[in-house]
């Protein structure tokens, strides 16, 4: 059973986003898509993150794996588009990700539109 850290990430440029922690995750049953309604059902049920539920999430992302370094963009690795979780059938375990992985999840499209232009706002 794993631990996971999963960066709700609202906005790019403003930096939006809300660090969610999940116990007992079995990485050998869990799917991708499985963690990903996981992740939807706490959103939708915890008060905290209820300024997220409006934004449509359709994306999870590899930000770090435990005892690695992180980037210096705290919201979301930039570096490692092949650590884009693209097959929701596959096991987070064949995946690559293991106990105390960091996961950013996000809207795709908002995604690239900051990759093309990575500029950080301030309110």
């Amino acid at each position: 059973m794993a631990t996971l850290t999963v960066r709700v990430i609202r906005n790019f440029e403003y930096r939006t986003l809300k660090n969610v922690v999940f116990h007992d995750i079995d990485l050998s049953t869990t799917t991708v898509g499985q963690l990903k309604k996981i992740i939807q059902d706490r959103i939708q049920t915890d008060s905290a993150l209820k300024i997220y539920r409006t934004t449509q999430f359709d994306t999870l992302k590899i930000y770090v794996k435990a005892q690695q370094h992180k980037t210096q963009n705290l919201a979301i690795n930039l570096d490692h588009d092949d650590w884009i979780l693209t097959d929701d059938h596959q096991t987070l375990a064949f995946s690559g990700i293991e106990n105390e992985t960091e996961l950013s999840y996000f809207n795709l499209q908002a995604y690239r539109a900051y990759q093309a232009n990575p500029v950080q706002k301030w309110m």
